[in-house]
């Protein structure tokens, strides 16, 4: 009897001492945003500040929405993100989808430019529902780790590919000094052609439009999810 309280009091001397020894939290360890300590105006089901709508609430055009939001493979977050958002807009979202697609897929970019376009938009947006939703896509694409940290971190683009590093100087020139270059629009245009560079803003402006309707309804991250982006 006297050793099993030895134990017990070793046990949970010991469980003291780790509990008092656990570090502080960083931006990178960050708890998952969805949970107790979410917002106490966040829905817990949609993740942001409005209630997902009932399937059967909706009239022909939100329910279409709804089933190609739920089909298989339909976008990154599913119905947790922009496309939850959208079945309050179905008809604005079915038009919003469609440019979308067109300006990410059939627009001719290289996946990687895409991408390296859609994560600048994000960092100078501070939108860290979408840039946890597209550095992973980033990197599946081909970005390098480095081209991300440079973007993440708002670091100096000398010493990377000309092409990314124009792309990363014209959305931050665009969403952060509202005034784009000379300098920086030749070059574009160079790299580019004038068609390809008005879609190429086309696309920056696209995803802005996402964070804002992101930021306004406090969109969340998916239970567990890390958050990506260091913001305050």
């Amino acid at each position: 009897m006297r050793l099993r309280r030895i134990d017990l009091i070793c046990l949970i001397g010991a469980a003291a001492i780790l509990a008092g020894a656990r570090p502080a939290l960083t931006q990178a360890d960050s708890p998952p945003s969805m949970g107790p300590s979410m917002p106490s105006d966040i829905d817990p089901q949609s993740g942001f500040r409005l209630p997902l709508p009932k399937r059967e609430d909706l009239d022909e055009a939100g329910k279409a929405h709804y089933d190609r939001a739920t089909a298989p493979g339909a976008s990154i977050a599913g119905l947790q993100g922009p496309t939850g958002i959208g079945l309050y807009s179905p008809k604005a979202s079915a038009h919003a989808r469609a440019l979308n697609r067109y300006l990410r897929f059939e627009a001719g970019f290289a996946p990687r430019v895409r991408e390296i376009a859609i994560l600048t938009t994000a960092r100078e947006m501070a939108s860290q529902f979408e840039w946890s939703a597209h550095e992973p896509e980033a990197l599946k694409e081909g970005v390098e780790p480095r081209v991300i940290e440079v973007i993440k971190h708002r670091s100096t683009t000398a010493g990377l590919d000309e092409t990314d590093a124009t792309v990363i100087a014209l959305g931050r020139q665009i969403f952060r000094d509202h005034k784009v270059t000379p300098e920086t629009f030749a070059k574009a245009k160079a790299l580019f052609g004038p068609n390809k560079l008005v879609e190429l803003v086309m696309l920056m402006g696209n995803y802005a439009g996402t964070a804002a309707l992101l930021t306004a309804v406090d969109m969340q991250l998916h239970p567990g999810q890390k958050p990506l982006l260091p913001i305050p």
